[in-house]
């Protein structure tokens, strides 16, 4: 990890929750932020941690996963630019439940985890756009449960497949997922082994939904993967 000097934009230029701030808080909390970065692979925090950061994502993935039997990562979400990590555990002043790691090179805001509870004690619309943001993560990581553990393997790994293409959309050519996973992390977002994976992938291609150029992957049914995703 190195703290940045480049200049990004503000935060409340970014993500609707900062656009709460006041002027004299916007003023302020220049003081009581970081920008920084992690190379790829390098680790933002471990499970069990003691919180002392809320982050936001600026530039490149990250990975959020916990550790499961046997050191086998069970991945619970990916974020893109902007979102915001890590604010639970500060907010309920508890140790990180989850790891957070670059899949690929990161910047990074970071917020003191004291300035951040103070904000949210003194500003009420900040306090409810948190409430909200954890309401729609409780919501997500709901769904989720239901779908890794409900769905057979075609159903998880085409769930996997349209959450990608949700967060991080196509390449220039409009099919091509702009996300790069390796079949590990892609069976561990899937709760399924690594071969189950790799088989089901090519299923799909068998089947003309996808197109597979080693980690490059390219969607050409969506409305079949979705079908697949929702009958489970």
């Amino acid at each position: 990890m190195k703290i940045k000097n480049e200049n990004f934009a503000p935060m409340w230029e970014l993500n609707p929750l900062w656009q709460t701030l006041t002027e004299a808080e916007r003023t302020d909390i220049v003081k009581h932020v970081e920008l920084v970065h992690y190379s790829k692979n390098e680790t933002i925090h471990l499970e069990g941690e003691e919180s002392s950061y809320v982050w936001m994502l600026l530039s490149g993935k990250v990975r959020i996963y916990k550790e499961g039997i046997g050191q086998r990562q069970q991945i619970i979400r990916l974020l893109k630019p902007y979102d915001i990590f890590g604010y639970r555990a500060c907010i309920a002043n508890e140790s990180y439940n989850s790891c957070a790691n670059a899949f690929e090179p990161c910047t990074i805001y970071r917020m003191q985890k004291d300035y951040f509870t103070k904000l949210i004690g003194s500003n009420g619309k900040l306090c409810y756009q948190v409430m909200l943001m954890m309401a729609k993560d409780l919501a997500f990581s709901e769904i989720q449960t239901v779908n890794l553990t409900q769905k057979h393997i075609r159903g998880r790994l085409a769930e996997s497949l349209l959450l990608l293409l949700k967060n991080y959309g196509y390449e220039e050519d409009g099919k091509t997922l702009a996300m790069a996973m390796p079949r590990e992390d892609l069976a561990n977002m899937s709760n399924m082994t690594t071969s189950n994976a790799i088989r089901t992938l090519s299923q799909f291609a068998q089947e003309n939904l996808l197109a597979i150029d080693g980690r490059r992957i390219q969607i050409l049914n969506v409305k079949e993967l979705e079908k697949i995703s929702r009958l489970g």
